[in-house]
């Protein structure tokens, strides 16, 4: 190969590489948060101990002077076999392996490291073919441009269709294939190059097979974390669905978290729902905002005085797939297709930011702050901003996790709310699956009575309309001041982290 279209390759391979080495760091970022709680401290710490790995590696590069050449070959195949079979490993070794959180720092200490190895070991390369301030120039911005499409790419195009296992394995068989192109252009410059072709041809189908039976391997590796039968598994851009059946209940997950069990989830919903529904003076315009599994929707559509239901929620996936599903339209009663109601797929953030609605009573469904994106949609801004689209008479219930398992983030949320309305209520039930779980009540009208019963409904599994009952907390979950919950701080999340994490 002659002197430009080498220079031009491994160039090239610049911004191929770099793009493999984001996606490896976001896939262990991901798969951390999803397997042991999506949080932030696991994307803080993978991210860290990635980038460390990779000074290591730059660091490292300076003794490899020899057979430069094929050393980056040898690197590609390292990458690509570590990197690429991660996410299966730590999928499956998930429920076998006690220090678990060992075996995931490895496998990134060691994907840093070698993808840390690249970037020098090109410019040791080509460092007699350019100007240095030519080469430097040249290297980081293809360094850059691939990081940018990976960071695009992987939320957008491959954790929704290919998923965190069969991505890191594409990647990995995308960086043997470029070690494979290289030896096989410029075999003239390498030594033992046939053992290198055989080696890299082998690696690339050991990658192939992983990622062609990749679902039957998350499969039993989920099977095997959730203990049931999975009969529905998709990964969107925000989330990953499973949907599990025993002889008793069928459950859902998100992102490895339990969201409801068919046992018991009415008492869950009943009481999230029905306290606000019958005591606010006019129940006519209704806003939801999260539940996007319809359930809170089915509840709202026992009052016959209900017009209409605004549902937010972000992901378009999810209601889709409660809108669709024969088991999920049994259990919300085809909530989500009732001509009553209007589903919102948009961030609920922005969406109540930009509206100036007049809603009656509104239902905030959220999934648990773990995480600063959902911790922003339990901030003062937030509130502020649904105050704005609510009646002077309006009445706001939202989901505040467990006042028993994590008490200040629960308190924290009744606190901030106390911040933006004039009038707050606390309250809790026990759901089987979940254990004590809390709500907050708030009222735009200070005027209004959290014990009044306006209107009712018959046919309750759960609820009695004595709202008074639910508002009762023993010494353990009483209130305890904490900081509210702002943008600027997001205390939130730091208490949810490290309450929920003793838990786990």
């Amino acid at each position: 190969m002659d002197k430009i279209k080498k220079e031009h390759l491994l160039i090239f391979s610049v911004f191929i590489i770099s793009t493999c080495g984001l996606v490896y760091e976001l896939v262990a970022g991901a798969l951390a948060s999803y397997l042991l709680g999506d949080s932030v401290r696991q994307f803080s710490f993978v991210i860290g101990v990635y980038l460390f790995s990779m000074g290591l590696g730059s660091y490292i590069s300076k003794y490899l002077r020899k057979n430069i050449l094929s050393t980056f070959v040898e690197v590609e195949f390292l990458i690509g076999i570590v990197g690429g079979l991660s996410s299966t490993l730590l999928f499956v070794l998930f429920e076998y392996v006690q220090f678990f959180q060992g075996v995931l720092y490895l496998l990134v200490v060691l994907t840093g490291i070698f993808v840390g190895l690249e970037i020098p070991l090109l410019m040791n390369l080509l460092k007699n073919k350019f100007k240095f301030s030519d080469l430097v120039s040249n290297i980081f911005t293809f360094d850059y441009i691939g990081s940018l499409l990976a960071s695009i790419l992987f939320p957008l195009v491959l954790v929704p269709f290919l998923g965190l296992m069969r991505t890191s394995l594409f990647f990995g068989m995308i960086n043997v294939s470029i070690a494979l192109w290289v030896a096989f252009s410029l075999k003239e410059e390498l030594t033992k190059v046939r053992f290198l072709k055989i080696r890299g041809i082998i690696i690339l189908c050991i990658l192939a097979i992983f990622f062609i039976f990749s679902n039957k391997i998350l499969r039993f590796s989920e099977n095997k974390l959730y203990g049931e039968d999975i009969i529905f598994a998709h990964s969107t851009s925000y989330q990953r669905i499973v949907l599990t059946h025993n002889k008793a209940e069928y459950r859902l997950y998100l992102n490895n978290n339990l969201q409801f069990s068919s046992k018991d989830e009415y008492r869950y919903h009943e009481a999230l729902v029905h306290p606000a529904m019958s005591m606010a003076p006019r129940a006519n315009h209704i806003l939801i905002m999260g539940g996007g599994d319809g359930l809170a929707a089915r509840e709202i559509l026992k009052y016959p005085e209900v017009k209409d239901i605004t549902l937010v929620d972000l992901d378009k996936n999810m209601t889709t797939f409660f809108s669709e599903n024969e088991v999920m339209t049994q259990f919300n009663k085809g909530s989500l297709t009732n001509s009553k109601l209007k589903v919102v797929n948009q961030d609920a953030f922005l969406w109540v930011k930009n509206h100036k609605d007049s809603f009656d009573v509104a239902i905030i469904d959220f999934p648990d702050p773990s995480n600063y994106s959902l911790g922003k949609l339990f901030s003062t801004s937030f509130y502020e901003n649904l105050k704005n689209v609510l009646s002077p008479n309006a009445v706001i219930t939202i989901q505040t996790t467990s006042p028993f398992f994590a008490p200040n983030s629960f308190w924290c949320v009744y606190n901030t709310l106390a911040t933006v309305f004039p009038s707050v209520k606390a309250y809790h039930t026990y759901v089987p699956s979940f254990g004590e779980w809390g709500f907050s009540m708030a009222v735009n009208n200070p005027a209004i009575n959290f014990n009044s019963v306006r209107r009712q409904v018959n046919g309750l599994h759960f609820y009695n309309y004595d709202f008074k009952e639910l508002c009762q907390f023993s010494k353990d979950m009483s209130w305890r001041k904490t900081d509210e919950n702002r943008l600027d701080n997001q205390s939130l999340v730091r208490y949810f982290d490290e309450e929920w994490g003793k838990v786990q």
